[in-house]
């Protein structure tokens, strides 16, 4: 019984020491070049002005979220899309209960003032 786990157990055990070993082999033999620029917080080119501790406002996260949420719509659109004409009028009748509820959704951020930017 427990002989059927052993490959798993091998390929766990592969997988932790080619990740170990990656990581020893790119520490050691990798190049040490430390520069002021590579200690600042953002490595972006510009000189980062006041605290990188600062508080971000919630309302922030909020459209971020909100910007994912309907954003992830196009996962179920582009499959439904590619087997459109397989699924038929079942197909179609799911996609517009999901959009409608999409939409939903959208007029109530929309009416509850999320989407200004103030």
């Amino acid at each position: 019984m427990l002989s059927a786990y052993f490959p798993i157990l091998v390929l766990i055990v592969l997988a932790t020491g080619f990740a170990l070993g990656a990581l020893t082999l790119s520490h050691v033999l990798g190049p040490k070049r430390p520069n002021p620029a590579k200690s600042e917080p953002y490595e972006c080119g510009m000189r980062p002005i006041g605290s990188a501790r600062q508080r971000i406002p919630v309302r922030f996260y909020l459209i971020a979220m909100l910007f994912i949420l309907f954003d992830i719509e196009i996962v179920f659109l582009y499959p439904w899309a590619i087997v459109f004409d397989h699924l038929g009028l079942f197909g179609l009748v799911e996609m517009i209960v999901f959009i409608a509820i999409l939409v939903v959704g959208y007029v109530y951020v929309w009416r509850k003032g999320a989407l200004e930017w103030e």
